[in-house]
């Protein structure tokens, strides 16, 4: 399991004259800090006798977890299949066959929650098909507890604000206990579409920023960790991605530029506080939807 040595202990880049902190997750194994999320629940899963010999793992993914299970099927010599919206990056898709899993499209218009619908659907028919169930699984935040979060207490000094989108809340959540434990008075700060904010109490709507913003609000996400709730728009998530690949050189992906598009904001009104936020993956699997 060589492979596994190689997710986690990411490198944070420090954005040239600012206070902000951006902790790269894409140099995980898989590319993303899904890695870290799936490589918790499945090991759970197989310590627990949850997956079998027999055993098929599918999940309901917007695609980066989608890749690290597929990735982690393929380490442990498990079968897989990813469901995902129709909606999803060309590149994302094509990452996921490259490991040797199924993928199914659902309906675009359905959202993430026309994936997990049909799931369901075909759990019901296969008893042998194991789903991590990202969106409640409680080892997905416990696994960014245990180590992205500490890992960012060992690399950044004197954090004040911690910002992140949610996408299965996993890592905003885990994170955030983990800094908070250590100091109550770190700032956490929970990011959305501006045009699917339900955190916020608006309806959920489409959007461009992949990987954030499902259609409902998941059961991981910890409201009791959460001080303040943010809403980014497509428009600045796209611009911040492209504007931090061309003045560090390093190319991220578009809920990278979410919440770098936050952290800046953030920055604006607390110019002297100490600001860390997530770039979950790189860039690469979007460069059929983002225009340099």
């Amino acid at each position: 399991m060589e492979t596994l040595k190689l997710i986690g202990n990411t490198p944070v880049y420090h954005m040239e004259d600012t206070n902000i902190y951006v902790k790269l997750e894409k140099f995980n194994a898989g590319g993303s800090i899904k890695d870290r999320a799936v490589m918790g629940m499945l090991q759970h899963a197989i310590d627990t006798g949850e997956i079998k010999e027999d055993s098929v793992l599918i999940e309901a993914t917007s695609g980066n977890t989608g890749i690290a299970l597929a990735m982690l099927g393929a380490v442990y010599h498990i079968p897989t299949i990813i469901l995902m919206p129709e909606t999803m990056s060309e590149e994302r898709r094509q990452m996921i066959k490259a490991y040797g899993a199924e993928l199914i499209l659902t309906q675009g218009a359905l959202g993430m929650q026309g994936s997990i619908d049909k799931m369901k659907e075909l759990m019901d028919a296969h008893p042998n098909y194991v789903a991590l169930s990202q969106f409640d699984n409680p080892y997905n935040p416990q696994i960014h507890y245990e180590t992205t979060g500490k890992e960012i207490l060992a690399q950044v000094p004197d954090v004040d604000i911690f910002v992140a989108c949610v996408g299965t809340g996993g890592t905003f959540s885990g994170i955030s206990r983990r800094l908070k434990e250590a100091n109550p008075n770190i700032r956490c700060v929970a990011g959305e579409p501006k045009s699917s904010a339900l955190i916020s109490g608006h309806e959920a709507g489409p959007h461009k920023i992949q990987g954030i913003g499902a259609n409902f609000i998941p059961k991981n996400f910890d409201e009791h960790v959460c001080d303040d709730v943010m809403m980014v728009s497509d428009e600045d998530a796209l611009a911040e991605t492209v504007a931090f690949a061309k003045t560090t050189g390093i190319l991220v992906g578009i809920s990278s530029g979410a919440n770098i598009a936050l952290a800046k904001r953030l920055e604006k009104y607390y110019p002297d506080k100490t600001i860390v936020t997530i770039a979950p993956d790189g860039g690469e699997k979007y460069l059929s939807v983002l225009e340099f």
